[in-house]
C-alpha cells in the first residue's frame, strides 16, 4: 500500500501523503491545509454536542509525519483556527505545548477565510503570518484555489473529496488531491471533523484518493 505518491510540478518533487498532507524534499517542509484547529469546540461554544479530543487527534498525526519525514518547516496553507470561539483555553494550551515541544520547526500560515475571522494565532505559537499568494521556489502558496498567472498553484479551503463506485450500488466517498488542469493543486482537508466538497468526474482533474494509510491516483 504507498504511503506517499511523487509528484513533478514545474520542476518541483512533491510528495502526495496518505495522511493529507505534502512533504517537500527539496525544502524539508510539511505542507498542510485546513486544519481547522479548534472547531469542535467552537462548535461545543454553540452548545453543540460534537466530540472532544480533535485537537490532540490533529497534533497526534502532524507528530506522527515530522518523527517520519525530516522537516524544518510546516506551512498551513490558511484556516489554522476554525472561528474566534476556538480560542478556548484547553485548546491553546494544548497548542503552546505543542509549540514548545516542536520548538525548532519554523512555522508559517498563509491567512485563509476563516483566519481572517478567528484572527493571526497567539504570538506564544510563533507563527509566521503572510497574505495569500506566497511565491515560494517557482510555486504560488495559498489558501483559494485560484489560477496564478505565472505559477503553479498549491492550495486548499474546498476539502475535496471523490466517490468510487464498486458493483451494484457500492460506493466509497474519500478525500483526495486534486490536480487541475496541471495547473492548481488542491490538498484534502488535514483537520478532523472538517467534512468534505465532493468532485465530479472531469477530464481536466488528475484525482488522488487517500485511505486506510494509503494513495492512489485514479485513471
Amino acid at each position: 500500500m504507498p504511503a506517499y505518491h511523487p509528484l513533478i510540478l514545474a520542476g518541483v518533487e512533491l510528495w502526495l501523503l496518505a495522511e493529507k498532507a505534502i512533504y517537500w524534499p527539496a525544502r524539508q517542509a510539511l505542507l498542510v491545509a485546513d486544519i481547522h484547529f479548534g472547531k469542535a469546540a467552537a462548535f461545543r461554544a454553540l452548545g453543540q454536542p460534537v466530540p472532544h479530543g480533535t485537537t490532540a487527534g490533529n497534533i497526534a498525526r502532524l507528530d506522527s509525519l515530522l518523527a517520519r519525514y525530516d522537516c524544518r518547516e510546516i506551512i498551513f496553507l490558511g484556516d489554522f483556527l476554525h472561528a474566534p470561539e476556538s480560542r478556548a483555553p484547553l485548546t491553546m494550551d494544548t497548542l503552546e505545548r505543542w509549540r514548545e515541544h516542536q520548538a525548532h520547526l519554523r512555522l508559517l500560515l498563509i491567512r485563509g477565510n476563516h483566519d481572517r475571522r478567528a484572527g493571526d494565532p497567539p504570538a506564544a505559537l510563533g507563527i509566521d503570518v503572510v497574505a495569500e499568494p506566497l511565491e515560494l521556489d517557482g510555486l504560488s502558496l495559498q489558501h483559494e484555489p485560484d489560477p496564478h498567472p505565472r505559477l503553479p498553484v498549491l492550495a486548499g479551503h474546498i476539502h475535496p473529496a471523490f466517490r468510487l463506485h464498486g458493483r451494484g450500488r457500492q460506493a466509497l466517498r474519500l478525500p483526495c488531491f486534486c490536480l487541475e488542469n496541471d495547473e492548481v493543486l488542491i490538498l484534502p482537508a488535514f483537520g478532523d471533523f472538517t467534512g468534505g466538497h465532493l468532485l465530479a468526474p472531469d477530464p481536466a482533474r488528475r484525482i488522488f484518493v487517500v485511505g486506510d494509510g494509503g494513495i492512489w491516483p485514479l485513471r
